[in-house]
Order: C-alpha cells, then sequence, then structure tokens
C-alpha cells in the first residue's frame, strides 16, 4: 500500500473516532470546541507521522531530532486532552 493512501486512512479513522466522540445527537459544537477538536486531530496525525518516520530512520542525528519533536507533539497533545 503507498504511503500516501495509508496516512489518509488512518486520518480518516482519526477524524471519524473525534467526531463521534465529541459530538452528541442533537448538539451543536460551539467554535472553540471545532478548533480544538481540529488541533487535536493535526496533532494526532503528526504523532503517526512522526513515530514512522523515526522507525525508517537510519541517521542518528535525524532520529534525535524525530525523538524530540515527537516528545513535544505528545506533550501538547497532553495539554489539549488533559
Amino acid at each position: 500500500m503507498a504511503r500516501g493512501w495509508e496516512s489518509k486512512s488512518v486520518e480518516n479513522q482519526i477524524s471519524a473516532a473525534d467526531t463521534e466522540k465529541e459530538s452528541k445527537p442533537g448538539r451543536t459544537l460551539t467554535q472553540f470546541e471545532i478548533e480544538r477538536q481540529n488541533l487535536k486531530t493535526g496533532l494526532r496525525l503528526e504523532s503517526v507521522r512522526l513515530t514512522r518516520e523515526l522507525e525508517a530512520a537510519r541517521n542518528e542525528r535525524y532520529r534525535e531530532l524525530l525523538k524530540q519533536s515527537l516528545k513535544h507533539v505528545e506533550t501538547e497533545l497532553a495539554k489539549l486532552e488533559g
């Protein structure tokens, strides 16, 4: 499977899960809730991308950069979910 298709599938799964979890029947999300939901989705996708790149990376300096980036993304996501 091509990498682009795989990423799109992950994006769709995350988006569907967020929408199902955070929107209840008869309830309209506020602009703040929508923006927060979109930010969380983006951070989750970035985490998946960084993890995949880290698994494939061979250069130790690049791996360290990816680890730092992943740690930052996970920290930001924890702030939003906490």
